[in-house]
């Protein structure tokens, strides 16, 4: 009985290893650990300097503060007014344009005309109905082939502010800023 008692005790192997003796397992957690925290860093300095940057909406926010006065109060009510002129929205524009090789082609444009400072603001908004029509008459002379390039997007600039001009009294355009131009 004894023998029995003896051979029914279990004998830990001989050839297992602990773990907590294992030097290879240490380094490879401490590794591991220095690299994570080498990444967090790295990524938190990326996350920083992307913040500090300005987005868009901050640079419009400084601008609208800077055309508004000292009590917060705009300028002009629906033009803003800036150094050397007055900026005036107009609507949207759609327009056929002239017929040329293939299929019929539109223009939908949004513009923004530049007044001189000395311009009479009531002036152009009385006639805002006669800027419209000299805009949507030169769109309708140009082909599509000829919007397509800078230069003819530069000309069409140029041939806008000569035909407002050629009826205001009181000031000019000085210049014509695309907001959207798409073709169609």
């Amino acid at each position: 009985m004894a023998d029995a008692a003896e051979q029914m005790e279990v004998q830990p192997p001989a050839n297992k290893v602990s773990s907590a003796k294992n030097p290879l397992l240490t380094v490879l957690v401490l590794v591991n650990t220095v690299v994570m925290g080498a990444i967090a860093y790295f990524q938190f300095e990326s996350h920083s300097k992307l913040a500090a940057t300005p987005s868009v909406r901050d640079v419009v926010k400084a601008e609208m503060k800077k055309m508004t006065g000292e009590d917060g109060e705009p300028q002009n009510t629906g033009e803003a007014q800036i150094d050397d002129g007055i900026l005036f929205p107009l609507d949207g524009f759609t327009a056929n344009l002239a017929q040329g090789d293939g299929p019929r082609r539109f223009v939908r444009l949004n513009t923004v005309l530049k007044f001189s400072k000395d311009s009479n603001e009531e002036e152009f908004k009385r006639r805002k109905a006669q800027i419209r029509d000299a805009i949507i008459t030169t769109l309708n002379a140009k082909r599509p082939d000829d919007l397509l390039n800078v230069q003819g997007k530069n000309f069409l600039k140029e041939e806008i502010k000569a035909a407002i001009n050629s009826f205001l009294v009181d000031g000019s355009v000085i210049d014509v800023f695309y907001v959207s131009f798409q073709i169609n």
